[in-house]
């Protein structure tokens, strides 16, 4: 299956409607997606949410009416800003001046899209997967609750695993929940509605020990490519750089940007895609962590 050839139809639907209302939902129905799916494989080979792209492709094209001289209030509206102050101050926000400023004192445009078209490397790391069927698990942790079509996605995820550790979830979670296994699983729980739960748990045998501040999941049985991570040094002075967090965007990009078109597979979107975080992810010279996509056969 060709996400980078799907995700290209979605760009394309965005420009053919800019100056429309578009909803993630119009978009997802064009190519053929959920919306909840659509979202995830969008920020996963954009880096951002559907709806920070529409925002921001429509303030760079906005940019360019300027240039030619178009009224303000009239570009606010072409490009569905409800307001000629809530246009101004987007616009300022995304390039630092006013409009009218920016006029004054810029003299080219920031393409808002230089880079996307850049060729993915992951640094000849071999990344073919593993395929296993796995049984269906239990997950208790703690979580959050965040909007996929939101800008603020990401920033969300990231907060909540700042806070894991500075509340100490991490600690209380092994000691209360008790697992056979260390390791955490990452998931992100589509609630059927805007808002989805992004949990970070430990695989348990039951709920018995759950406590009310807790959350819980029952992932299915599936058939999964299990992705290891390219290692990274997180080890000693290298504790605190991005590294590892950029090897896992990497390796997302790469399954829906690359391995998909040639696996034979197609994302099962029936199942739960997760991340899983052993001791292997702890301050070593060899950092790696898996992702785990559910799969089926093309013609299934």
């Amino acid at each position: 299956m060709n996400y980078s050839e799907d995700i290209r139809k979605s760009i394309n639907f965005i420009e053919v409607n800019i100056k429309e209302k578009i909803t993630p939902q119009m978009i997802s129905n064009h190519i053929g997606y959920s919306k909840f799916h659509f979202c995830r494989v969008f920020h996963i080979c954009m880096e951002q949410s559907v709806m920070e792209y529409i925002r921001k492709r429509r303030l760079s094209l906005s940019a360019i009416e300027l240039f030619r001289g178009n009224k303000i209030v009239d570009i606010a509206f072409d490009y569905c800003f409800e307001t000629h102050s809530g246009f101004s101050k987007a616009f300022k926000k995304e390039f630092g001046y006013t409009p009218t400023q920016y006029i004054k004192r810029m003299a080219w445009i920031n393409s808002y899209k230089e880079g996307y078209d850049s060729v993915f490397d992951i640094g000849g790391y071999n990344m073919e997967p593993k395929i296993i069927q796995k049984d269906s698990f239990k997950v208790a942790g703690y979580g959050i609750k965040t909007n996929i079509e939101d800008s603020t996605y990401t920033k969300d995820i990231a907060a909540f695993w700042d806070n894991y550790d500075t509340n100490g979830w991490e600690c209380k979670m092994y000691k209360q929940l008790n697992p056979l296994k260390h390791g955490e699983v990452g998931i992100c729980i589509n609630n059927e509605e805007d808002n989805v739960t992004y949990l970070l748990g430990v695989i348990v045998n039951n709920f018995n020990k759950v406590t009310d501040d807790m959350i819980t999941i029952e992932v299915p049985e599936a058939k999964y490519a299990v992705f290891t991570t390219p290692p990274v040094d997180t080890s000693g002075e290298n504790k605190s750089n991005n590294e590892f967090p950029q090897a896992i965007r990497q390796t997302w990009k790469y399954i829906f940007e690359e391995w998909f078109k040639d696996s034979g597979y197609v994302y099962d979107d029936t199942k739960m895609d997760f991340e899983f975080y052993d001791e292997r992810c702890h301050f070593r010279p060899d950092t790696v962590m898996e992702i785990y996509i559910p799969i089926k056969n093309i013609d299934a």
